[in-house]
């Protein structure tokens, strides 16, 4: 039974459909739900806005430190993006190549529970994986560190002297990229099941192996996919908290230096870290950052959709 009536008019042709109170209530429903995820951005805003405002105006003498305000921000912003940058090129292609496997070569008695692991990495609580490295993951990659410092220390990122405990940028960094391993690779495989069988079968009969057939009608249906799941993970890889508090071994300096103890920290840890103790002025200053990591969120949607937009003419399909 149709949902909608439709009044007919003098030309004997159909006016617009008049929907049913169901309709009504459901369609005002769903926009109230737009309308309330604005409203809550928009209030987070103003609050981070107002708080950080009297952190803006006053004078670096009454800072944390008696640093300016973007002296105070800036090596947090440092840390925080080269994080999340280390997380992110780990796990995009290791969460890709798993999302490849499970819909497209492992058989379905093995790709359905694989699947399901790679899910439940997603519930673990980050404060575990933060344990996991500090007391597992740290330890163990000491060695690792001695080798690039003595293979390849002419690098700045393998400059050393390495860490004794192993709570460096480099660990904090495979930290996270673990977190949002399931988050890429959970979007990626749907979007890669979502490709048409025409053109798998097509490029199959014209003689392509597997993995030709992938790359050619997989890959390119499901690269806006993959870039949506990426910057879905870099969002949490911005915003972590507890996890790289844990880990990672802070000193406050700007360097890119991976291996070292000397480490600058994240805005989400510092403020976690910090706000306890804080009172005054510095914690003004601590919304300040948390001000500063919102409008990089931001930004990384937006440019994420920018790419998805540039991609939704040519999606493999057409």
């Amino acid at each position: 039974m149709s949902s909608t009536t439709e009044t007919p008019t003098v030309s004997g042709r159909s006016s617009r459909p008049v929907l049913q109170l169901g309709d009504r209530i459901f369609a005002n429903a769903a926009r109230a739900a737009g309308i309330l995820i604005l409203v809550v951005l928009a209030g987070v805003a103003v609050f981070l806005i107002a708080e950080a405002l009297p952190a803006i105006i006053a004078p670096s003498s009454e800072l944390p430190e008696g640093h300016t305000l973007v002296a105070y921000i800036a090596p947090l912003v440092f840390g925080t993006v080269l994080s999340a940058a280390i997380a992110l090129v780990v796990a995009t292609p290791l969460g890709v190549g798993v999302a490849l496997f499970i819909s497209h070569y492992a058989p379905r008695r093995l790709a359905q529970p694989l699947g399901y692991l790679v899910d439940l990495l997603a519930a673990v609580p980050s404060i575990v994986y933060g344990l996991w490295g500090a007391a597992v993951l740290g330890p163990a990659s000491v060695g690792l560190s001695t080798w690039l410092d003595q293979w390849f220390g002419w690098l700045p990122f393998f400059a050393g002297p390495v860490s004794a405990t192993g709570r460096t940028m480099l660990v904090a960094g495979l930290v996270l990229a673990v977190m949002i391993l399931p988050i890429i690779t959970a979007v990626s495989r749907e979007v890669f099941r979502q490709t048409p069988k025409l053109h798998e079968e097509a490029a199959l009969a014209l003689g392509a192996t597997r993995w030709e057939m992938i790359r050619m009608a997989v890959l390119p249906f499901g690269r806006s996919g993959v870039v949506s799941g990426a910057m879905l993970g870099l969002g949490r890889a911005l915003g972590e908290t507890m996890a790289v508090a844990i880990v990672l071994s802070v000193s406050g300096a700007v360097t890119v230096n991976l291996i070292s103890s000397n480490n600058p920290s994240t805005i989400a840890a510092n403020i976690a870290l910090q706000f306890p103790e804080s009172s005054g002025l510095a914690v003004n200053a601590l919304i300040a950052s948390g001000l500063v990591l919102f409008v990089i969120t931001l930004l990384v949607n937006a440019a994420a959709r920018a790419i998805v937009n540039r991609r939704r003419e040519f999606s493999g399909a057409n």
